[in-house]
């Protein structure tokens, strides 16, 4: 891993208007590169629509798009202008088997699809199998770039501390977690800390603010938390944009501003004879 920086953004959406919170979010593309400069940006899980659609399948698949298709455009264009990595979560259509993913697209600085995340673990109602609108994806891949391998999970993937694991062991030294979570701060920070914790790697967590097409309200504070489980960034309630600077040497920090270093590894330490 080589030293980067990374931005988490979080910003009100217009529910299931796609174009405009697409045109929204170019814009905080370019604020983030304006006042940050990082190689790296995050958006909240389903940026262009909102997470709950409060809206029927088909009237949900109708204004979705599949990927890559027209309504990501813009999107690769402004990752090539200000040369970054864009990691963009939207609802994905599937033509051919008529499904709906949650889907997080990792974009290049040159404006090309690296690769996708379909969620593997749906919350509550989303998932198609409850009544919901969403298919589970079945793979959790990991994707090389110049600076860090990065591992993609969306919101309810993160209580699953098997989830990051298999990103880990699968050589990821950054997880980013677009998510659009519903239940407190304490388990949001809770469980971003401690996927960093255990698997000693960088999470870069962009959570919604603001209300959703089904009244739901978001409360915001992405973060950005070391391996030792420290935080290095953190946004407030409303539209927010942060930034942290992740180096390769605060895998080794055990406490923040110290020189004491880590003498344990849970990834080492584990005793695979039974577990």
């Amino acid at each position: 891993m080589k030293e980067f920086v990374a931005c988490a953004i979080q910003m009100y959406i217009v529910p299931n208007n796609v174009k405009e919170n697409t045109e929204r979010a170019v814009h905080f593309i370019e604020e983030a590169k304006k006042f940050h400069n990082p190689d790296l940006i995050v958006f909240q899980e389903t940026v262009t629509t909102g997470f709950c659609p409060g809206i029927s399948f088909e009237e949900l698949y109708k204004i979705i798009d599949t990927i890559p298709g027209k309504q990501i455009k813009s999107v690769l264009k402004a990752a090539k202008r200000n040369k970054v990595y864009i990691v963009w979560p939207t609802y994905e259509k599937d033509e051919k088997e008529k499904k709906i993913y949650n889907t997080a697209v990792l974009i290049s600085p040159s404006g090309e699809i690296i690769g996708k995340y379909r969620k593997t673990h749906l919350f509550g109602d989303e998932s198609i199998f409850k009544g919901g609108w969403v298919t589970p994806g079945k793979e959790i891949p990991v994707f090389e770039t110049e600076f860090a391998n990065i591992g993609i999970m969306i919101c309810y993937d993160g209580d699953f501390p098997e989830v990051a694991r298999t990103l880990v062991k699968k050589g990821a030294e950054v997880i980013v977690r677009p998510s659009a979570f519903l239940r407190n701060f304490e388990i949001w920070s809770l469980t971003n800390r401690a996927r960093a914790f255990d698997n000693h790697v960088f999470i870069v967590a962009a959570n919604a603010t603001g209300v959703d097409a089904s009244g739901k309200h978001y409360f915001g504070h992405s973060m950005i938390v070391a391996p030792s489980s420290n935080l290095l960034a953190l946004a407030g309630a409303g539209e927010d944009i942060i930034s942290a600077r992740l180096s390769p040497d605060r895998f080794r920090e055990v406490y923040q501003g110290s020189r004491a270093e880590r003498v344990f590894d849970h990834m080492e330490d584990l005793n695979k004879e039974i577990i």
